[in-house]
C-alpha cells in the first residue's frame, strides 16, 4: 500500500484546512454566532494555514510542511486551552473571555452535539500529521 506523503499529505492538509476555515465562517456570518475570544485565536492559526498550505502547492514548494506544522502546533495548544476550558479542567478565573462577549463555555460552543474546541483540535492535529508525512521520503 502506498504511503501518503509530499505533494498528496499537503493537499489532505489544504483541504482540511479549508474546510475548517469556510466552516467557522459560515459559523460566524452565515449562522450569525460571534466567536469567543479563543475562538478567535485559534482562527489567527486556522485561516493562515489554508493560504500557506496551498501556495506551497501552488508553487511546488516541498517545504512548506514545516510552515504548517508550526501553524497547527500554536492552533493546537489554543484549542486544547479551550477545550480544558470548555470542559472546566481550566478554572474560568484565567479565561480570556470577557464578560461582555460571547462564552467559551456555554451550548453555543456546540455543533451537531461536538464542541467547537474539540473539532478545531482534531483539525490541527490532523494538519499538523499530514505536513508531517509530507517532509518524508516517500519509500519505494
Amino acid at each position: 500500500m502506498k504511503r501518503i506523503a509530499g505533494d498528496m499529505a499537503i493537499g489532505l492538509a489544504w483541504t482540511v484546512a479549508m474546510t475548517a476555515s469556510l466552516a467557522v465562517l459560515f459559523i460566524g456570518e452565515v449562522l450569525g454566532q460571534t466567536p469567543c475570544m479563543l475562538c478567535w485565536f485559534q482562527r489567527a492559526f486556522m485561516f493562515p494555514l489554508a493560504i500557506i498550505l496551498g501556495l506551497g502547492l501552488w508553487w511546488s514548494d516541498h517545504g512548506v510542511g514545516r510552515y504548517g506544522i508550526a501553524l497547527a502546533l500554536g492552533g493546537a495548544a489554543v484549542a486544547v486551552w479551550h477545550l480544558g476550558l470548555y470542559a472546566g479542567v481550566v478554572p474560568e478565573q484565567i479565561q480570556p473571555c470577557t464578560a461582555t462577549g460571547p462564552s467559551c463555555t456555554d451550548d453555543n460552543q456546540l455543533v451537531f452535539g461536538i464542541p467547537i474546541p474539540l473539532m478545531a483540535l482534531v483539525a490541527f492535529t490532523v494538519i499538523g500529521a499530514l505536513c508531517a508525512l509530507s517532509l518524508k521520503e516517500p519509500q519505494e
